[in-house]
């Protein structure tokens, strides 16, 4: 029995009686200033073109990906991820289409900074894959195989021209060693020290990421395990994120991030930078397919999932939900 006089005598649901209680000590706030929103755009469509496995997602054109950065911005969203979708035929062995100024990404960027200028951070995927006919992230040689340095020269070239057309932050996703270095070192000589650089620092060889290959057309043949993180490493992810701090990244991030709260959680309690977590393509599609057969209440899965991010530690988060949820927040 209680000593307090009766039992039980702690009782934790009286702070779950009505609504307004549990708002009032909940200990884990989603704001619309969390979110990013990654958008994709093509070239030559004259209309979006919807994503098969991530429904209510599209490639955008030129127009309405501005539209979409318009209705971000009026939700308080805080910035825009974008990804290009070139015309197949401009692909090749190096990526050449993601270093053209005139480049479908490059066009793009300049697009949505105009049309929002600084109300929305403008932010660029900063990688090969979308780019090569061979789907990989980075130059291959004379084996077939990813070459770490030759990629870093390619990456130089992409984060002046992604910085040259607006971007105020660059996100290299392509896990070569050395990148943030060398982007960093690449921005600050061609006068962009103001251009932040968000690092991929636990991007993990996932099989959550499928439907994004739908999303850009991806013409990857293989596989990318030997250079994304394997996903039964953890000390992996941390040696990675020293690396990343000490070459100089603003930001860091854990990608995908609800199969990977325990990364994310370890990467925030020793990153003294704004942590990031994309909640990527798989994790989309599996609400909404769950959702759309009446297995799962969508609205509450879809917040349940934001605010288990959000309370694993990171402080930003990509979710192609971000709209949305900005608005019902």
């Amino acid at each position: 029995m209680s000593t307090y006089g009766s039992f039980p005598g702690a009782r934790p649901r009286r702070l779950r009686t009505v609504p307004v209680m549990r708002r009032m000590v909940a200990e884990t706030r989603l704001h619309p200033a969390d979110l990013v929103l990654p958008a994709f755009v093509r070239e030559g469509i004259a209309e979006p073109v919807e994503i098969g496995s991530m429904p209510g997602v599209v490639q955008h054109t030129r127009d309405t990906l501005k539209k979409a950065a318009v209705e971000a911005v009026a939700a308080g969203v805080s910035g825009i991820m974008l990804y290009g979708v070139p015309e197949e035929s401009k692909k090749d062995g190096l990526g050449t289409v993601g270093t053209d100024p005139d480049g479908i990404l490059q066009v793009a960027l300049r697009d949505v900074r105009a049309e929002v200028g600084d109300d929305l951070l403008v932010m660029s995927d900063l990688c090969l894959d979308e780019f090569t006919d061979h789907g990989h992230c980075g130059v291959l040689d004379e084996h077939g195989r990813v070459d770490n340095d030759a990629t870093l020269e390619r990456y130089a070239e992409m984060a002046q021209v992604q910085a040259d057309a607006g971007a105020h932050v660059v996100g290299p996703s392509g896990m070569m060693d050395g990148q943030i270095g060398v982007i960093r070192d690449a921005l600050d000589q061609t006068g962009h020290e103001d251009v932040a650089v968000l690092a991929y620092t636990a991007k993990y060889a996932s099989a959550f990421f499928g439907p994004f290959r739908d999303a850009v057309g991806s013409s990857l043949k293989g596989d990318r395990k030997t250079y994304q993180q394997d996903p039964a490493n953890i000390r992996e992810s941390l040696r990675e994120l020293a690396l990343d701090l000490e070459e100089g990244a603003d930001m860091v991030m854990v990608k995908p991030a609800g199969p990977y709260l325990d990364i994310v959680a370890k990467v925030a309690d020793v990153a003294q930078v704004p942590v990031a977590a994309y909640q990527v393509s798989g994790e989309y599609a599996m609400i909404e397919a769950a959702a759309e057969r009446g297995w799962i209440d969508r609205d509450r899965a879809i917040m349940e999932s934001l605010t288990g991010i959000k309370r694993a530690g990171a402080s930003i988060i990509l979710t192609y939900w971000a709209t949305e949820a900005a608005r019902k927040l």
